[in-house]
Order: C-alpha cells, then structure tokens, then sequence
C-alpha cells in the first residue's frame, strides 16, 4: 500500500513581503521620465564613451611667417637704436651749428625796359656765408641755383661758386644775377607805384645749394641747403646807390 503523500506547507518570507525590491526607475524620475530602463542604461553607457576629436591641421608655416616678422621687427628695433646711438655720439662730439647766410649788397648794373617790353635786369650781389662750427667743415658743390623775385615774378637767376668752408670760417661771395621777363610792362608800372606809395620794392632770393658736410676726415653723403631771403630795397634805378632797408634770411637742408 502505496504512503499517502505527504504536503509541506510552503512558507513565505514575511520580510520579503514587507520590503519589496528596488525599482529599476530611481524615486526622483517618474516612468513616463526614464521611459525604458534599458534604454537609460544604454545611453549612460553612450555618455560614458570618450567622443574623438578630430585633430587641427599643423601650423608649421602660421608659425614661420610669425618667427620672421618677430625677426624682423628685433632687427629694425636694434637697427633704429644703433643709429639712435651714433647720431647722439656724434652730435656730443661735433657740436653741429646751422650755417649763417647774410645779404650785404645790392647793385642794379642793368634795370631796362626794351621797346619789346621785356625788361633785362642784371644784379650784383654780395652775400656773406658764416660757418660757426669748429670741427664740421662745408664742402659746396656744383649745381647750385639763385634766384631773385618781385612777388610772383622771377628777375633774373645765377649759380653760387664752388669752394670748401673750413671750421670756423667767414666767406664773402660776389654773385652775378642776369635775366630777361618778357610782356614787363605791367610789371614796370607796378613797380613804380610801389616807390611811389612806401618808397621802398620787397625781394625774395631763393638759394638751392648742395654740399658735403665732413666731420673731421669723414665726408658724409651730399645734401642740399635751401636759404630764403627778404630784403627791402629803397630803389632798383640802374648805376645808383641802393640801400638794403632790411634783410633776413632762413636756412633748411633735406637730404
């Protein structure tokens, strides 16, 4: 005879009733908010893969366009400051002065209004050239120009000689000025009214000379002084005594 089968009652755990599992959704989210937990797995997973990032192209030639404009700047910068330095050595040394230019004498030994009405005007002028420096000599050279004006009008034009002005040195030149003005009949009566009303005709002298300045033994590359002068005359009669009223003149040079 067979054993009558035997139930074991099956017992639960109170405890497991009591504390359920934890959710895969934390508390914080709602269901519709984490949607498939799966799928949240899977894209934390997505977040936590490095992303690759593509690399700049080189810069090897930003970099040497850079490095020869920095070279190039550090040696116009040292060269600025090497001239900056001798110029000042050699100023400290030499002491340089601008040169003195004076009008001493006006002689009209030709003032004349042909029948063709152009006016021949010849001019001897006597000019002094001072050079008060004691270790800078002044080398004129050829090429030089002088020209005599009333107001806008040219009278007549020379050329100063050619000769060295030592140190310290005081040179008086006798200059040559001729010229022709054609249609000069306006010009005549202008200048006539202008004795009449002050007794006295302005001229303007524009000089253009070039020299060679020589520190010492040294001659330096040529430069060209122009020298304006003013003067006041009391007449521009031909073979009379004229008097100079006043003169002034201005000196510049340019390389």
């Amino acid at each position: 005879m067979a054993d009558p089968q035997k139930i074991h009652p099956v017992h639960h755990d109170v405890e497991a009733q009591n504390h359920p599992s934890a959710p895969l959704v934390p508390r914080s989210m709602s269901k519709s908010d984490a949607g498939d937990p799966q799928r949240v797995v899977v894209q934390q997973q997505q977040q936590n893969i490095p992303l690759k990032r593509t690399k700049p192209p080189p810069k090897k030639r930003r970099s040497c366009c850079c490095r020869f404009f920095c070279w190039l700047i550090s040696i116009l910068l040292i060269l600025i400051v090497a001239i900056g330095i001798t110029v000042g050595i050699l100023y400290l040394v030499f002491r340089p002065k601008l040169p003195k230019y004076s009008v001493d004498e006006l002689r009209v030994t030709h003032f004349d209004l042909a029948d063709n009405n152009s006016l021949s005007v010849t001019f001897n002028l006597t000019i002094t050239a001072r050079n008060p420096n004691k270790k800078i000599g002044i080398d004129y050279r050829g090429g030089s120009h002088i020209s005599a004006w009333y107001m806008d009008t040219k009278l007549c034009e020379g050329s100063l000689p050619k000769f060295y002005q030592g140190h310290r040195n005081t040179t008086v030149l006798s200059i040559p000025l001729t010229g022709k003005t054609q249609d000069a009949t306006g010009l005549q009566s202008t200048l006539q009214n202008q004795l009449q009303e002050s007794g006295n005709v302005p001229l303007n002298l524009k000089v253009k000379q070039p020299v060679r300045i020589k520190l010492g033994k040294l001659k330096l590359f040529k430069i060209k002084f122009r020298v304006r002068c003013k003067i006041v005359v009391d007449s521009l009669s031909a073979n009379s005594s004229i008097r100079i009223q006043s003169s002034s003149c201005k000196f510049r040079f340019r390389l």
